[in-house]
């Protein structure tokens, strides 16, 4: 018995394995006309597949773009469109490159680093004093999101001792009284709505 695990793996197993056998096919056909004409054949066959994807502005060159990958890159046809090369799809995409920096605490964040940084440089005054409660507010809502059983006001304030090396000193009246201590859970509310009086 023959059992497609044993066939050759399909290169798009999204058009099925008759598909590929019509690519096949189409290759060893001599005549250039007739292989051309049996590839448009081909691509329509393709096209019924998709109907849901018709409208789609590139969908006709993909299907081209699906038949060469298909093939091998090996069917010598009239393409409608630029003819499509196999480096284009198996190239291997540049490595992005990321800073080196080391974050001593990274759920705080780079971002809490970088003001505590510009507060360290202000001038003493209110707007040094409103940056830093808006420092320990912030860094006490990543503590809570990262570990609520040890996020106490206590740890921020030795966190951003250690982060500012002791240039920057804080206090619990730093800390924004508005601001929840904990996030809370969503609750479900039920909607009142005022009851309408019957007429007597």
């Amino acid at each position: 018995m023959d059992y497609n695990s044993q066939r050759k793996t399909l290169v798009l197993p999204e058009y099925g394995r008759h598909i590929h056998k019509m690519v096949e096919h189409a290759k060893t056909i001599e005549d250039r006309e007739e292989r051309s004409k049996c590839a448009y054949s081909i691509v329509s066959v393709m096209g019924n597949l998709f109907p849901h994807l018709r409208d789609v502005s590139d969908f006709k060159h993909k299907l081209w773009d699906h038949l060469a990958m298909m093939s091998g890159f090996e069917l010598d046809i009239d393409y409608p469109y630029e003819v499509p090369k196999e480096y284009n799809f198996n190239s291997v995409p540049e490595k992005v490159s990321y800073n080196d920096y080391a974050m001593r605490y990274k759920h705080y964040g780079r971002i809490i680093e970088q003001m505590i940084a510009k507060a360290i440089v202000m001038e003493d005054g209110d707007l040094k004093e409103h940056l830093i409660s808006l420092i320990v507010t912030q860094m006490r809502k990543s503590l809570l999101n990262w570990n609520r059983d040890n996020a106490t006001d206590e740890r921020v304030l030795q966190d951003l001792k250690k982060l500012s090396k002791g240039e920057l000193v804080a206090t619990p009246k730093h800390f924004m009284q508005s601001e929840a201590r904990e996030p809370q859970a969503n609750r479900m509310r039920k909607k009142h709505f005022p009851r309408k009086h019957r007429e007597q």
